[in-house]
């Protein structure tokens, strides 16, 4: 009936839906949907990255690590019908002070009695202290009296080798003014050598008074530059790094060149070669390998360090770093050379270590490169042998001693007969 109505544009009367409310009563309140909305997560920002921002329940992370994870040290408030347990307001003395200061704080019943919790806190440096015999055996010195070393060393007590305020805290009416670099010159020098004398150790710091003085002016003079100072600086160190790229430019294609025109000293006309090459194949077996002509050159003589003498501030350890256009192999062969000369692969970088190690590393670089050029020298010089001994024969082709290589007989086993001879059979490896 529907359809048919539908089809003759009857309206049909409108019934009401029966519904659970509209039997029970039950009110039309619309209830409140609590959805959880996931907070989306910004461009370009990595999902690990944001999944450390916010957790599943939306909380934010604690500023300090916990047990729990909540940022409490429970995870909730355990109430009960127990007591509390009874605090009272009681007294107690920092053992750090020696004056016998009485305090008073809120403590457990429980707690009584024991020691105050910060006392751990409580460090100081150890001063060495000295007798009358040790003093006039060890520490006499010119300029210094045992009333004034005294006085010093009391104050270091008192104030933990705090050398400013040792220093404000001189006393000036009975001894005479010192600096910091004074004070602490005298002070090293005494521990010095009451380590020596009670310990027989010969390794003590010393305190360099001058060192540390002119490092403190060249720090005033570079604080109290001019803005017209540093922008000259600037520029004269943009200036620099300029010259520098324009030299390093120039070094390239200078090696450039010079690569040029040692590959055509050593290159050989192509159409000899042509020539050559026909006739060979005409006047002897087809199978028979023939000659590849090649340059051989050692184009580096070591290595090549970086400059560093410039105006700006540069560690030393920078010296013996390896330039990274080295080569793995390269850097290998230093390394296992280094290791069977039982020697450190980063040394400490004083001036004469720096030189030295650099002048090391560049001869094991220059010698392992004259190797190869010597194997290869002598791999050329077994393949004419065993060119000739194929174009003639039952004859052999005797090479002077003054061009075979003196090597041990390992390094001799790596030479690889590719055609063999009537008197030397194949060897392969």
């Amino acid at each position: 009936m529907a359809d048919v109505r539908d089809i003759l544009d009857i309206e049909v009367p409108a019934v009401p839906e029966v519904t659970k409310e509209a039997i029970f009563g039950v009110d039309k309140k619309n209830k409140k949907r609590y959805e959880y909305k996931v907070p989306k997560r910004p461009e370009g920002m990595h999902r690990e990255v944001y999944a450390l921002l916010y957790k599943d329940n939306n909380d934010v992370p604690p500023l300090f690590p916990t047990d729990t994870g909540k940022g409490y040290k429970q995870t909730k408030a355990k109430l009960g019908m127990r007591k509390v347990r009874p605090w009272k307001w009681t007294p107690f003395t920092n053992p750090a002070r020696t004056d016998g200061a009485v305090f008073h704080h809120w403590r457990r019943v429980a707690d009584a009695g024991k020691e105050y919790p910060f006392a751990k806190f409580n460090k100081k440096v150890p001063i060495p202290s000295y007798t009358d015999g040790e003093y006039v055996q060890h520490l006499v010195t010119s300029g210094w009296t045992r009333s004034e070393t005294d006085h010093l060393f009391d104050l270091c007590r008192r104030f933990d080798l705090r050398f400013i305020i040792i220093k404000d805290r001189w006393d000036r009416n009975k001894f005479p003014d010192r600096s910091v670099e004074d004070l602490k010159e005298r002070y090293y020098q005494v521990c010095g050598a009451l380590t020596r004398a009670k310990s027989h150790n010969d390794k003590v710091y010393t305190f360099d008074a001058e060192h540390e003085k002119r490092r403190k002016e060249q720090l005033k003079k570079l604080f109290e530059r001019t803005p017209e100072q540093v922008e000259e600086e600037q520029t004269l160190l943009s200036e620099l790094r300029k010259i520098e790229q324009r030299k390093k430019e120039r070094d390239r294609k200078t090696q450039d060149l010079q690569k040029l025109i040692t590959a055509a000293d050593h290159q050989v006309d192509p159409r000899k070669t042509e020539r050559k090459s026909t006739k060979k194949n005409n006047n002897s077996n087809r199978n028979r390998p023939t000659k590849i002509d090649s340059a051989h050159v050692v184009e580096s003589a070591g290595i090549k360090f970086p400059d560093f003498k410039n105006s700006s501030v540069s560690l030393r350890s920078q010296r013996i770093k390896l330039p990274s256009s080295l080569g793995q192999k390269k850097m290998k062969s230093i390394e296992q050379m280094l290791t069977e000369l039982h020697l450190e692969l980063n040394p400490p970088p004083t001036e004469q270590i720096c030189q030295q190690f650099n002048e090391l590393r560049s001869d094991i670089v220059l010698h392992y490169e004259l190797k190869g050029a010597l194997a290869t020298c002598d791999y050329e010089l077994q393949s004419l042998r065993h060119q000739y001994e194929a174009l003639a024969p039952g004859k052999t082709l005797t090479i002077p001693p003054s061009l075979l290589p003196k090597v041990e007989p390992e390094v001799k086993a790596d030479i690889i007969d590719v055609v063999g001879s009537p008197s030397m059979p194949n060897v392969t490896q």
